[in-house]
């Protein structure tokens, strides 16, 4: 077997960013992936076989907190779930990382403030090539950088709303968004771009911004249908010493120097538990018992505004509203945020509606601006992943709701106002596992965390936990942005210390 420097345990944000950054400074990297390439294809952009087929999502069932089996909705492929994001890349305001006070209590500290990230949160920005303007959003944080390109311009129908909400007293502000749209490349700009993987790879995800620049270094080897089943240790149980994987049916270990887990949220802390052994009763990195433990993931509400105008947009996706973020002057505690989903397809609702006529969805399609809000919920340790056998238990309860409640209040009328009479709302909290996040939370107390701020874990100094795992809190934005600027700090790291 080739020997490596590091071994990287999944592809997704904080993996293929890891893996770029530490091949491009001259490391030998094996990077280990449960799936494989998403094909691209015709079936990319198509309804049917995305949301009623469900052709790319895997055939997984954990359990909720009560036993009962449901599909998390997982995607195990090459450059993860961002190969199906929505493409929106958020920095975290300033604020969300200190202490920040809601109504049902606070959002903890992280032990990094965003100075610390802010020159790789730029670099991130220029990996994914993200276009954005960010000068009318009140909460936006400080930049040394402008964004690579400028803002993906709103189509009439959408322009025409943001100016109703402009009137209202409202700041929308372009949502930043990571598409190869011109002068930076070929996207089209299409309606099939949230949720769906681009046939023509011009939305800029992990494998296309990640893990093919570190392909082509030269210095980086991908074993994909690579399930990790556990962490191996050293007597002492200071150190990983293998990955143990099963290779399209045959168990291999798999041994470097450093290891650097990176399986999101849920699956990264499943491995570290999967793992105990006699040295690491708890499983591995998990002294604090904090593995697996305050599971984040977004309070979320679709938003639909209905009107009797046709909306003929094709690439919808544009706006953010953040002048809730913090509160206002009615409720001071932060509510979230709202931005704009791509344009919903009738197929898309019938899929998930499955009681709603096709005919109907169709009309409410045609006829429909389509929003999102996102509110944060708060680190709870009982909200959890543990193992029953071999299956992923989730238990979630529900908390911080009164300021999304505010948040989706204050949306819908603000919609009505724009023109929109007919709101309807549906919740997305149910068995949510998007935007998942805090499962092995970083720290500067190994008492309370399983990481340190470099996401070295504090019992096995040569692992490191690198995807949204480490957030201490969950904020109320999309979470991409952030994984790949702690992974280039965290690599940055690694290259000045333990590959030094």
């Amino acid at each position: 077997m080739k020997e490596y420097d590091v071994i990287v345990i999944g592809s997704g944000v904080g993996g293929a960013i890891t893996a770029r950054r530490l091949s491009e400074k001259g490391a030998r990297i094996l990077v280990v992936e449960r799936g494989d390439f998403v094909p691209r294809e015709t079936e990319n952009w198509s309804v049917r076989s995305v949301f009623f087929e469900k052709k790319y999502k895997a055939r997984d069932a954990w359990l909720d907190r009560h036993g009962k089996s449901f599909d998390p909705g997982m995607f195990y492929n090459v450059g993860g779930s961002t190969k199906f994001y929505g493409a929106a890349m958020f920095r975290l305001r300033e604020r969300d990382f200190e202490d920040l006070a809601h109504r049902r209590g606070v959002s903890p500290a992280w032990p990094i403030r965003y100075a610390d990230l802010a020159p790789y949160y730029d670099e991130a920005e220029r990996m994914f090539g993200v276009h954005g303007d960010d000068r009318p959003d009140k909460t936006a944080p400080s930049r040394q950088a402008p964004f690579p390109y400028g803002p993906v311009k709103s189509e009439p129908i959408v322009e025409r709303m943001a100016q109703r909400f402009r009137e209202q007293g409202l700041s929308p502000s372009a949502l930043p968004l990571a598409v190869n749209a011109a002068p930076a490349g070929t996207c089209i700009l299409c309606p099939t771009c949230d949720g769906f993987p681009c046939k023509i790879g011009q939305k800029n995800d992990a494998e296309t911004c990640g893990v093919e620049p570190a392909l082509a270094t030269g210095r980086v080897d991908l074993m994909t249908h690579a399930f990790a089943r556990r962490l191996l240790l050293s007597r002492d149980a200071k150190r990983i010493t293998a990955v143990e994987v099963d290779h399209g049916g045959t168990i291999k270990r798999l041994s470097a120097p450093l290891f650097v887990v990176s399986c999101n949220a849920v699956n990264s802390s499943a491995l570290l538990l999967r793992s105990a052994d006699t040295g690491a009763v708890n499983g591995v990195a998990n002294g604090s018992d904090v593995v697996g433990r305050h599971y984040m993931v977004h309070n979320q509400t679709a938003l639909m505004g209905l009107s009797h105008r046709v909306n003929s947009t094709v690439f919808q996706k544009t706006l953010a509203i953040n002048d809730w973020y913090f509160g206002d002057d009615a409720f001071r505690w932060p509510m979230g945020q709202m931005q704009m989903l791509g344009k919903l397809q009738g197929g898309m609702l019938t899929a998930n509606v499955p009681y709603l006529p096709a005919f109907l969805a169709d009309r409410m399609a045609r006829h429909g601006m389509d929003w999102i809000g996102l509110s944060e919920d708060l680190p709870d340790p009982d909200n959890r992943v543990t193992l029953e056998g071999d299956r992923i238990k989730l238990s979630v309860t529900l908390n911080n709701m009164d300021g999304h409640i505010k948040l989706v209040r204050r949306m819908k009328r603000a919609l009505q106002q724009a023109g929109y009479p007919i709101v309807i709302t549906k919740s997305l909290v149910a068995h949510a596992t998007g935007h998942q996040c805090g499962t092995v939370r970083m720290g500067n107390d190994p008492g309370t965390s399983a990481l340190d701020p470099f996401c070295r874990a504090w019992d096995q100094q040569n692992l490191f936990v690198i995807d949204a795992s480490f957030f201490p809190s969950s904020a109320a934005v999309n979470p991409a942005l952030t994984i790949a600027a702690q992974a280039l700090r965290a690599a940055d790291h690694i290259m000045a210390t333990d590959l030094a």
